[in-house]
């Protein structure tokens, strides 16, 4: 992938092929996006936003010819934070930037999608169909519940926070990989938020949950920062004791498959926003995890 990225920067029209054959795929969409922000965040808004404009092109007739909204929203929704992150040189101000784009991104699916939302509902109604068929063989009588438009479109607003999240990171990392090696670990490493943000997210995502089954998958866009960070706290806690890899890849599979883990993280973010961890962890000489380089170009 660092290959990649190097052919990327060598000029315009690399960038420009790369961007424009991936965006007018379904597969390989995320590619683009790590390619325009990549490009936004080295050279600039201008060159990130020409870059952008084109790949809307093939991105574009995706969505005309099947409906189909996201490699569009990804690629925007990426440029999006790669912009935040050019200005603020903050990935905690960039990564806190993908509540607002899912929530809009959801709120733009309720509102102008219908037509799209209903098909998603009807294949998600005939998938269940054929489920609860199998399970009542049995005998017994199964009844799964059917997920309304209003909580696809929150689902597809996670979504697209969580892909423009990703292809973030991986702009952020070939960034770091070609022009400041292992600047991107350290900034991983530090993330964090102050009491007031992580109290905020829960608390929305919290009252989110509360109003129903067709919130709840709102309530994910507000804990995806606070995941990353909960991430990044035990890749600190995992560099700091000097655990191999082996341990961050048990964490991240466990996360997938067990909820519990899914929270615990959420958990951790929050508790470090008012301990901070890192600060009480003693580091090894040279290796201070919390420390923050504000160099453009890490």
């Amino acid at each position: 992938m660092k290959g990649l990225a190097a052919f990327v920067m060598r000029g315009r029209v690399q960038a420009l092929l790369v961007s424009v054959a991936g965006a007018g795929s379904l597969l390989f969409c995320w590619i683009s996006a790590a390619v325009i922000a990549l490009v936004t965040l080295r050279k600039g808004v201008g060159q990130g936003a020409w870059l952008l404009a084109w790949a809307l092109l093939p991105s574009g007739a995706l969505l005309y010819a099947y409906g189909d909204s996201g490699p569009l929203t990804l690629l925007v929704g990426t440029t999006i934070l790669a912009i935040v992150l050019r200005q603020s040189v903050s990935l905690s101000l960039s990564l806190l930037a993908c509540v607002p784009l899912g929530v809009v991104t959801g709120l733009a699916l309720v509102a102008f999608g219908g037509e799209y939302l209903d098909q998603i509902v009807a294949l998600f109604g005939q998938f269940l169909a054929n489920m609860e068929e199998q399970l009542s063989q049995g005998g017994q009588t199964v009844e799964l519940a059917r997920p309304g438009p209003v909580q696809i479109a929150g689902m597809l607003g996670a979504g697209t926070a969580i892909s423009s999240v990703l292809c973030l990171l991986l702009a952020r990392y070939w960034q770091a990989a070609l022009y400041n090696p292992g600047g991107f670990g350290q900034e991983f490493k530090a993330l964090y938020y102050p009491p007031v943000v992580t109290t905020a997210l829960a608390l929305g995502a919290v009252l989110l949950a509360s109003m129903g089954a067709e919130y709840r998958t709102w309530a994910v866009i507000c804990v995806l920062p606070l995941s990353v960070v909960g991430f990044a706290l035990v890749h600190a806690r995992v560099a700091w004791r000097g655990q191999g890899n082996g341990w961050l890849i048990g964490v991240y599979l466990a996360w997938l498959f067990l909820d519990p883990v899914k929270l615990f993280l959420v958990f951790a973010a929050i508790a470090d926003s008012w301990f901070n961890f890192r600060q009480r962890w003693t580091p090894k000489p040279g290796t201070d995890v919390s420390e923050r380089d504000t160099d453009e170009d890490r």
